[in-house]
């Protein structure tokens, strides 16, 4: 049986819309921050709840992303477990988060798409489905913040049904 797949709605990303999922990281002034370094250097304080759970510990890496074209179809989503997971773009491209709520295996009505600008970055929380890395427009570097440990810490699903992610204006 072919089932249609679903079009998604795209949103931009706010700390709003996606406080459910886990943090945005940003500076903007809605963030806590305060002056650094003799009067030099705002600092941005605070911006997400890295976890690196039990026995683990957090670990910086690099992630370079292949550009996604639009549309594309969401067949499948993964989830962490055991910590959190935060992605920082380096590149100033703007990407796209997909992402589920952490308490049932995803579905293509459970799905929020949020298109988030080159320097909004997004730390998932434990457990929180999500797609991907999404790169647009071109190869697209992120620094990444996340757990190294014992034990397994991704689950990844296929889509019981997929989703298209449309073009964007």
């Amino acid at each position: 049986m072919t089932t249609t797949p679903t079009l998604l709605t795209i949103e931009p990303l706010t700390r709003e819309a996606f406080a459910p999922f886990g943090d945005v990281i940003q500076a903007d002034d809605a963030a806590n921050h305060f002056t650094i370094n003799e009067g030099n250097t705002e600092r941005y304080h605070d911006l997400a709840r890295i976890d690196p759970g039990e026995d683990g510990r957090a670990i910086v890496s690099i992630f370079r992303g292949l550009p996604r074209t639009l549309p594309f179809t969401v067949t499948m989503m993964e989830r962490h477990p055991k910590a959190s997971q935060a992605f920082i773009p380096l590149s100033g491209r703007p990407y796209l988060v997909v992402v589920a709520d952490p308490a049932s295996r995803p579905a293509v009505a459970d799905l929020r798409v949020f298109l988030c600008r080159g320097d909004q970055g997004v730390n998932y929380a434990r457990g929180v489905w999500h797609h991907p890395l999404l790169a647009l427009e071109a190869v697209s570097d992120f620094l990444i913040v996340d757990r190294s440990g014992p034990g397994e810490n991704c689950d990844v699903v296929p889509m019981d049904a997929p989703g298209v992610i449309p073009v964007t204006d």
